[in-house]
């Protein structure tokens, strides 16, 4: 378990202290909430990414990176 300290103006303190939300298990929810959003948009900003950057590939080009890939298997495994 990590502790953390997060320095806040003293109106935005006063008014999530008096509301609850100083609570270890609520933080935890909106930390995974935006890491899960943020790991979303990153998924998507990559696919994005590739639909911008390649052509599509020939059945031979596909067959090349699936042998090479099966190599690379295979020479680690050694």
């Amino acid at each position: 378990m990590s502790e953390i300290t997060l320095t806040l103006p003293d109106d935005l303190a006063s008014e999530a202290k008096k509301m609850g939300l100083f609570n270890p298990t609520l933080a935890a929810s909106i930390f995974r909430a935006e890491l899960r959003k943020r790991r979303t948009n990153r998924f998507f900003s990559v696919l994005d990414q590739i639909a911008d950057d390649s052509d599509p590939m020939s059945e031979e080009e596909v067959m090349a990176e699936v042998r090479a890939a099966r190599e690379e298997r295979k020479r680690r495994r050694k």
